[in-house]
Order: C-alpha cells, then structure tokens, then sequence
C-alpha cells in the first residue's frame, strides 16, 4: 500500500479535502482517522476543523455507518462479542448512540453462530483436571473475546 504523504509547506485545504474524500470513498473512516491523518500532516485545527465539518456535511464521513461495518466486520472476521467491539467503538471517540445502533443491529443468529463455533473449537483444546476447571478456562476465554456472559452461558448449558 503506497502512503500518501503532503510537504507541509504545500498544504493546500483544497487539494487536502479530495485526498482525504478519496480515502473515504475506499473505506469507511471515522472523525478520529481524519483527525489523525491530518495531524500527521501538520494540519492547522481551524482547517482540520473545516474539513472534518465538510467530509460530514458530504456524507464523506458518517459515524453512524462506519459504527455499524466495524462492528460487523469485527463481528464476522475477528470473532469479537459486542462488549470487545463497543470497547473499541468507544477507544474511537463514537458516541453512545452510534455505538448502540451498531451493536443492536448485529445479527443474533449470526452472532450465535460465531460464539457457538469459537465454543466447539476452543473445548477440546483446554487442558484442565475436571469439567468445573474446563468450564471456568472456557468462560474466560469467551469473556475475553468480548462476549456477554449471559450469552455464553445460554449457550453453553443448552448446547454442550
């Protein structure tokens, strides 16, 4: 991936805003990834301030829908439970009801699905002296994977 880079003495806000629109358009960011680009660029705030205002205003940068794919990415391909994924929501700087949004919308059967395999393919791998102790490594291991405990015990007691 090639790294795009501005002299900070031909910082021009223009030409700023179509590179920084132009990674929007290739992936989801959020205020924090704009904020961050253009602090390593050297970007005065009143302009990062005016171009953060215009990527919003053009739906360039839209928290609501960058909440929703992070979440369902780091739902689908990391397999993280929704306590993990809104951690890192909120290490983002996005609001509680974005953050909420997203997490709601993830969907159940799906998101079952994920805890059910992480569960089938973790059992046989605990070393452990008896069933309480395996059951105990099993937990922790879910827990820190972001999942709700209430979740992983519905699952576990109905299914294993």
């Amino acid at each position: 991936m090639r790294k795009t880079t501005i002299p900070s003495d031909k910082l021009n806000e223009k030409e700023l805003f179509q590179r920084l629109s132009s990674l929007c358009a290739r992936r989801e960011c959020c205020i924090r990834d704009m904020e961050e680009k253009m602090l390593a660029l050297g970007v005065e705030e009143e302009m990062q301030s005016r171009i953060i205002d215009r990527l919003v205003q053009e739906r360039f940068v839209d928290e609501t829908r960058y909440a929703r794919a992070y979440a369902l990415d780091k739902m689908r391909y990391n397999h993280w439970g929704r306590l993990k994924i809104g951690q890192m929501l909120r290490m983002q700087g996005i609001s509680t009801s974005d953050r909420d949004i997203a997490l709601r919308e993830l969907p159940d059967e799906e998101y079952d699905d994920i805890l059910r395999r992480l569960i089938e393919s973790k059992l046989p791998t605990i070393k452990a002296n008896s069933d309480y102790e395996r059951r105990g490594k099993l937990f922790r291991y879910l827990l820190g994977r972001g999942f709700e405990m209430s979740d992983i015990e519905r699952l576990i007691d109905s299914e294993f």
